[in-house]
């Protein structure tokens, strides 16, 4: 099992808390555990491990860089608030906590832009359509280089491609 906090080392605590009739596990290395305070149990929140990842510590050095704790003016919410519930008040807390909400959502998800699902048969032709516009951009890029021997294997690749659907 691997670290829910670095991704790399193998866990080797394992933290169980039941709370109001619901079961959290979270499972670290050595190294994040000793970070993340767990040989004490009162000097940690499980919501900050769980839903940020180190949330309030993004949230304290952006509070900090703006001169004191933040406070959402739409529905007063600060950041202590976010760091016992692990969530913001009002659309307007995220303009607000935006510069520590960012190095968060990095940590915990591929990037900060929602990409939503799609469906596969799409997918599959946007991925075809992307992947030979992709290509003809470096067949270009080695036509500008003058490296044809390149140019021509890519030339090929694009006959290839675009005599092939993309797969259902």
């Amino acid at each position: 099992m691997v670290c829910i906090v670095c991704k790399q080392k193998e866990a080797k605590v394992h933290y169980t808390e039941l709370a109001q009739g619901q079961v959290k596990k979270i499972d670290l290395c050595e190294t994040c555990a000793k970070e993340k305070g767990l040989s004490d149990p009162t000097s940690f929140n499980l919501a900050d491990i769980l839903l940020g990842l180190g949330a309030s510590h993004e949230m304290e050095q952006a509070s900090e860089s703006k001169g004191g704790e933040l406070k959402c003016q739409t529905c007063g919410f600060t950041q202590a608030d976010f760091k016992k519930t692990g969530r913001l008040g009002c659309a307007d807390c995220y303009k607000v906590f935006a510069e520590g909400l960012a190095g968060m959502l990095k940590t915990m998800h591929k990037g900060t832009t929602h990409k939503g699902k799609v469906p596969q048969t799409f997918r599959r032709s946007h991925d075809h359509a992307s992947k030979l516009a992709q290509l003809e951009q470096d067949l270009q890029g080695a036509i500008s280089r003058e490296d044809f021997e390149h140019a021509a294997v890519l030339r090929d690749q694009i006959k290839v491609a675009r005599k092939t659907p993309a797969k259902a």
